[in-house]
């Protein structure tokens, strides 16, 4: 049996009265899941490798040994509605993965159709961050929105786009990249894409990273509690320590990274008109540090008639929670 990690919560007990959803999110190093309720409650959580299984079919054999106790708990598979399964490169449509970089399975795999065959339950796939705006619609901070924009920072820039109450997904299932839009033409390179100037490139955790390196170095004369960090070993949460002291090199990348953002969230409202934008992930918790700069940049760019009028807005859902969730919503999603 593969190595696993599953429990039950103490705080909640099973209401047998009802279906539940297993929400499953598939990250690059490890997988979570969990059985969750209408009202966005874990009742089930636990977690298995995923870069330990080189073959997809071992992997979802051993995801199933995972689950089957979650199952259990509540009367067998009759009682679960579906699944809902977050990845990278996820197709919504075709229920596929598709050349995700950071999986060890390659090419295009068809997930969802492998995992609905070897649970017995129908289950739907998308990439990470559109279901992340999916959890947030049911969830979070948008209930009750049909129009927003969800960005999801961390060690890149995910996004989903809600228009008309509708996620947008395009003709091929894969639209919604903003992280990849060009914000500075012939800009920084990007690590992984070769792309310059995207957005992710500056507004990631790993964008923060090499704005305070480039800044260390155009202010090599400067004093700065970034300096006692071995370069090699410098990230983003240094930053917002730092930064937190008072330090003005730390302070000046949290202030250049919310003035890119905010370049480019005013791109994205003239395009969609959202009522707001749902910031999600590890560099929000800057907070004001790099919250103002946002709003000021964004609304320097924005025309009049948009001006004033989109919230800005921090997810409500627990981070260590949101995949989970926003993979589950898909299922009621789909009712």
């Amino acid at each position: 049996m593969a190595k696993q990690s599953g429990n039950l919560n103490d705080s909640s007990t099973i209401d047998k009265s009802q279906q539940y959803a297993i929400g499953i999110d598939i990250g690059g190093t490890n997988t979570k899941f969990g059985l969750v309720d209408t009202r966005g409650d874990i009742f089930y959580r636990g977690a298995i490798s995923t870069k330990k299984h080189k073959s997809v079919d071992k992997f979802i054999d051993a995801l199933y040994e995972a689950i089957l106790p979650a199952i259990d708990s509540v009367g067998g598979v009759t009682e679960i509605k579906g699944i809902g399964v977050g990845a990278p490169n996820g197709n919504y449509y075709k229920g596929t993965v598709e050349y995700a970089p950071n999986l060890p399975w390659k090419g295009v795999i068809p997930l969802a159709d492998m995992i609905a065959a070897r649970f017995g339950l129908d289950a739907s796939l998308t990439n990470d961050a559109n279901a992340a705006a999916v959890g947030e619609m049911m969830y979070g901070a948008a209930r009750g929105m049909k129009d927003f924009i969800m960005i999801t920072l961390g060690t890149g820039v995910g996004s989903g786009i809600v228009a008309n109450g509708q996620l947008i997904y395009g003709h091929d299932g894969f639209a919604g990249e903003l992280g990849h839009t060009i914000i500075i033409p012939d800009g920084r390179l990007h690590w992984g894409t070769g792309a310059h100037g995207s957005l992710e490139a500056y507004a990631s955790a790993t964008g923060i990273r090499l704005t305070a390196l480039e800044l260390l170095e155009k202010h090599h004369n400067k004093t700065s509690l970034l300096r006692n960090v071995p370069v090699e070993e410098l990230e983003s949460y240094h930053v917002y320590e730092c930064a937190m002291q008072g330090d003005e090199i730390a302070i000046e990348v949290f202030e250049y990274t919310g003035k890119i953002l905010g370049m480019a969230l005013a791109n994205f409202v003239m395009f969609s008109s959202p009522e707001a934008i749902v910031l999600f992930g590890g560099p929000t918790k800057a907070g004001d540090l790099i919250m103002k700069p946002v709003r000021t940049h964004m609304e320097e760019n924005l025309l009049p008639i948009f001006r004033n009028k989109v919230k800005l807005v921090f997810s409500l859902l627990k981070e260590s929670d949101a995949a989970i969730l926003g993979a589950s919503a898909l299922v009621w999603e789909k009712k």
